[in-house]
């Protein structure tokens, strides 16, 4: 078994004999012996390795190029030079797999354009490979935050009947040739009617919370939007915790306490890529993370966020009034420039929310509520569902939804209906938050944008 890069350099003591494989990030020669270094991507730190003429495998050593694979034995040893602890003494090389000078990641700097054109090999890169690192973890948190709260992973539905956000930016599921001479009609599809990719596993997880109390998914989400900025994409990952017997005060208390966790985490756990952030991306990172951790986030309501914005003398691009959906010029105004720390907003008017809301006695706002971060805007929405039948049944009828279509959500209604409430966050959003990286393109492996769907 060969050994990390991310173990040799955190070793406690030099090791006789040791195996690394990984990619070349740069080789100088001299006469009599050659410096490589290396990395397997298990941390962001490369290993340098000296190698003597001579050894087994030398006279490959000419070939190992910039971004070529190669394995060395040798001992791990106390390193003369600064910055690093450990290096590797060569006894033998082996040339894996070789790499032509056309290879794209030479030693200087790419755009993040440039880098997109090749995300099949941008990971190798440091800044890349740090953001994908990051990624893992994000995830691993995720899983033991709610493990940790006993909730139950549920794993929802991809092709979904259900339209759950009521704005018809879904991609149809069909199996149906368009060049073929037969109608195109839903009843002639492979599940006898119209099926499209999720947008969400808010319904179906509501049912399993009237069951199981507490639990959350976490899997791809798919939306139809044409939008081309750097906070959306047509595939991009959702968190979604229900929680049954849980009004909106819990909701966003869960929302604040998952967003710490998450920000502690990275903190915690980062392994050095935070620094890489900080220093190439945004040098004010780290301390407004920490800002993050430890500051308690401020609670406003809608109509209260309204008034600040009216009043703060800025000019918006998208003017306010009450009624409207806050844009992100908005969201970040409150969150960097009025309040300084993540805020939450609360009870939006009825009219801009889905029909899944619970309406609040004033029949004008429900309860909704988006948590806003600085940098990035709205990274959490959520809201306590609406359990009450009747009102219900009116709020769909005035989305022109169909009850026929939605018989099993309204069944949760008619059975045992209890109040249940819960929230969706965008994973690329709290990466983008986590990382400083300015473009949800740069923290999805493979982006897929309107017009764009490479690799």
């Amino acid at each position: 078994m060969r050994t990390l890069i991310k173990r040799a350099l955190t070793s406690e003591s030099a090791q006789e004999s040791i195996t690394i494989k990984g990619w070349v990030r740069t080789r100088r020669d001299s006469k009599a012996f050659s410096f490589l270094e290396m990395n397997d991507g298990s941390c962001l730190a490369n290993i340098q390795c000296i190698a003597d003429a001579g050894i087994p495998g030398y006279d490959d050593v000419a070939k190992m190029t910039t971004g070529a694979a190669v394995g060395i034995t040798g001992k791990l040893i106390e390193s003369p030079g600064k910055g690093q602890k450990w290096e590797i003494q060569a006894t033998a090389l082996e040339l894996i797999g070789e790499s032509p000078e056309d290879y794209p990641l030479q030693k200087k700097g790419h755009t993040p354009e440039f880098m997109r054109s090749i995300s099949h090999l941008r990971p190798r890169a440091n800044l890349y490979g740090a953001v994908f690192r990051m990624r893992s973890r994000m995830s691993q948190a995720v899983n033991r935050f709610f493990d940790e709260r006993d909730f139950t992973y549920v794993h929802t539905p991809i092709i979904t009947a259900s339209d759950c956000e009521g704005a018809g930016e879904m991609f149809r599921v069909t199996t149906q040739d368009p060049a073929s001479d037969k109608p195109q009609k839903p009843e002639n599809d492979f599940f006898k009617k119209s099926t499209y990719l999720t947008v969400s596993g808010q319904l179906e997880g509501e049912a399993y919370a009237t069951a199981l109390s507490n639990i959350y998914t976490f899997g791809p989400t798919f939306r139809a939007e044409n939008s081309n900025t750097t906070r959306h994409a047509c595939e991009f990952w959702m968190i979604e915790p229900e929680m049954a017997f849980c009004d909106l005060e819990g909701d966003m208390d869960l929302a604040e306490e998952f967003v710490k966790y998450l920000v502690q985490d990275a903190l915690d756990n980062n392994e050095g890529d935070l620094e890489i952030f900080n220093k190439f991306v945004d040098k004010g990172l780290i301390e407004r993370l920490k800002h993050v951790a430890k500051k308690p986030f401020q609670r406003v309501t809608y109509t209260e966020a309204v008034e600040i914005l009216q009043n703060s003398g800025q000019t918006f691009e998208y003017p306010v009034e009450w009624g409207i959906n806050l844009q992100s010029e908005h969201e970040r105004y409150l969150t960097e420039e009025h309040f300084n720390c993540p805020t939450t907003v609360y009870n939006y008017p009825k009219s801009v929310k889905p029909f899944y809301m619970r309406t609040n006695d004033d029949g004008k706002t429900v309860t909704a509520m988006d948590l806003l971060v600085p940098g990035i805007g709205e990274i959490v929405g959520g809201a306590q569902r609406e359990e009450r039948m009747d009102v219900l049944q009116a709020n769909m009828k005035e989305h022109n939804l169909s009850e026929e279509d939605y018989w099993w959500y309204m069944d949760l209604r008619k059975y045992g209906t209890c109040p249940h409430a819960g929230f969706g966050m965008g994973f690329e959003r709290m990466l983008m938050f986590v990382t400083g990286m300015k473009n949800i393109r740069d923290v999805i492996p493979f982006a897929r944008t309107p017009g764009s769907c490479e690799f």
